[in-house]
This record gives structure tokens, sequence and C-alpha cells, in this order.
């Protein structure tokens, strides 16, 4: 039977990863999207925290309504919000970074992970180091941000966005060789498999493991060709 999961996006670049991801299993993808609050959380100083976890928390609430199976998050800084909200959500909630943490608990050496927007470091850094903890995982891990990079992807500068981030990426892991490299957001993907390709090292990112556990989780079935 084909389940249908409700996408809860900051920004419409996201879409096409999640379409490319879940392409070959039965099911139906319905995509909400508002980039507002990402921007007012990093851009609008009299918008409040407080405000900013409500407003998350009703667009989860909408798109869990929406007759779907599940509730799928893909926006780092909705987690973020979201994680010490009591949401009411009747449906199976994933976000993405879990299993993208995960992976990370998998790395035993010194690891940088590598964001394009400010505001989300701290919750996510905190949500990553709380899972590693209760995993019993020990982390030699750091947040970096490239600054100035999320402007251009949320002003729809995709090309050069994905351009800038890869050559930012050939620096970092050519002066710190030694170091596992990710990238933290879904908008990093084509910067981190370009590198990649190019580099022979695999730089991670949350995309990698999330169909993987989607699967799982929800009991997706492969079409039938």
């Amino acid at each position: 039977m084909k389940k249908k999961i409700g996408c809860l996006h900051a920004h419409y670049s996201n879409i096409a990863y999640i379409e490319q991801a879940f392409e070959a299993y039965e099911v139906e993808l319905v995509h909400f999207v508002d980039p507002g609050l990402v921007w007012r959380v990093g851009h609008d100083k009299d918008y409040t925290y407080e405000a900013a976890r409500g407003k998350s928390r009703e667009q989860l609430q909408w798109a869990a309504s929406c007759g779907v199976d599940a509730a799928l998050v893909t926006c780092t800084n909705y987690i973020a919000l979201l994680a010490e909200e009591e949401t009411h959500v009747q449906v199976p909630v994933i976000n993405i970074d879990e299993p993208f943490f995960a992976s990370l608990c998998e790395h035993s050496q010194p690891q940088i992970v590598l964001f394009t927007n400010p505001a989300t470091v701290e919750g996510t850094m905190s949500r990553l180091r709380a899972c590693a903890a209760a995993w019993g995982k020990e982390l030699q891990v750091e947040a970096r941000v490239m600054e100035g990079a999320f402007d251009l992807i949320m002003s729809g500068r995709q090309a050069e966005y994905t351009e800038t981030l890869a050559e930012y990426l050939h620096r970092l892991i050519e002066s710190e060789p030694d170091k596992a490299v990710s990238a933290a957001q879904l908008s990093m993907v084509l910067a981190a498999d370009r590198v990649g390709r190019e580099t022979g090292r695999v730089i991670g990112h949350p995309l990698a493991s999330l169909q993987t556990y989607a699967v799982e989780r929800l009991g997706l079935a492969l079409k039938l060709r």
C-alpha cells in the first residue's frame, strides 16, 4: 500500500532532494514550504524565539493533519525549534538529522560538521551531543560555519551557492586531511557529493542516511518494474 508523507521544508530547493531519495518507492510526497520562518529567525531581531517555536509547531501540525501517514522535517532549523515542543502530532515524525547523527557517531576520528546557516548551529549541535550521550558515543566534533553563503540559497541562487560551497569544501579537506567532514544541511548535498566525486573523500550529509532510515521505519515498498 502506497504511503503518504508530508514533507516540511524551509526552502523550495529541498523538494528535489527528497523526491530523488524516494523515487524508487511506493510513496506519495506532499511538500509544505515556507522560507519566511528561517528568514525571520536569521534577519529579524524583533522576532522572538518563542514566536518561531510557535510558528514551527503550527506548520508541523498543519502538515501532519493533511491525511499523511508520516511527517518528514527536512530543515535543521525547524528541528531545533521543535525539539523542546510538545507538538501533539498524531502521525510519526521523522527528523532528517536523526539518521545523520547516527552516521556521525560511527566516526572515531576528529570531525568537522559544516553549516551555511548560522542560526541552526547551536540547536543542531546540542541535539547531536545529546543523541551521542544517549547512545553512549564519544565524539570529537566541532562545528564550522561558512559565513555569507546561506543568503545565496535563500535568494534562489542555487548554482552560485553550490559552486561557492564546493570551493570551500575543497580548501577545508586539503587543509585538514585527518578530519572527517560532513555537511549539516540538505541544501549542501549537491556540493558535498560533487566534492566527494572529485576528491575520493566521503563527505557526509543528511540525505545519505535518510532513505534507509525512513524505509525501515515506515515500511516503504519498492515500486514494481
